[in-house]
């Protein structure tokens, strides 16, 4: 794994968060017609899946999210499903995404975008206080939420945080 702490190592401790690597005869040999994004992905035989993850004390791997979606805010690593968790608890949310915009003081701070049930109504605010009262940590407190009608995707059905975060940067200052 590579150690989301200390960077490149053999192996994490267990419960630390690092990039899931694998390495094995049935290795994908890379992508096809692809060296550029091959050469990122396989180093020294190891294919790294730009998922973070750990594993515990037994052996068990558990995935924790993806390294491109991570969050730093004030030299903390946040991980957007941990905070996506506690939203998509609110009665009235149906689909969040959490991602990072750019802050001054922070880095980058932790927006959610949701998507609301059918017939209900909240508005940013209050929602922003319900969620940063739930959060396990004051650096996975949200600075902003933005209701959206639907989240774009892509043709196979996943959600494009990256859309969602360049339209988000795109908006005028309030």
């Amino acid at each position: 794994m590579r150690c989301a702490s200390c960077g490149w190592t053999a192996e994490c401790a267990p419960g630390e968060v690092g990039e899931i690597c694998g390495k094995g005869p049935i290795l994908m040999p890379g992508y096809y017609k692809r060296p550029d994004l091959t050469e990122k992905a396989i180093i020294d035989g190891w294919l790294h899946t730009g998922d973070a993850g750990y594993v515990d004390e037994d052996g068990y791997l558990f995935l924790v999210d993806r390294i491109k979606d991570m969050i730093i805010t004030g030299g903390v690593n946040v991980y957007p499903k941990d905070i996506e968790e506690v939203v998509i608890q609110h009665p009235a949310v149906v689909e969040v995404a959490v991602f990072g915009v750019p802050d001054e003081k922070w880095g980058e701070t932790p927006v959610a975008a949701v998507v609301l049930r059918p017939g209900e109504t909240i508005e940013p605010e209050p929602l922003k206080q319900w969620i940063n009262s739930r959060v396990d940590a004051k650096f996975q407190r949200v600075s902003d939420v933005v209701i959206m009608n639907a989240f774009p995707r892509n043709v196979a059905g996943k959600m494009l945080k990256r859309e969602m975060r360049d339209s988000y940067r795109r908006r005028p200052s309030s």
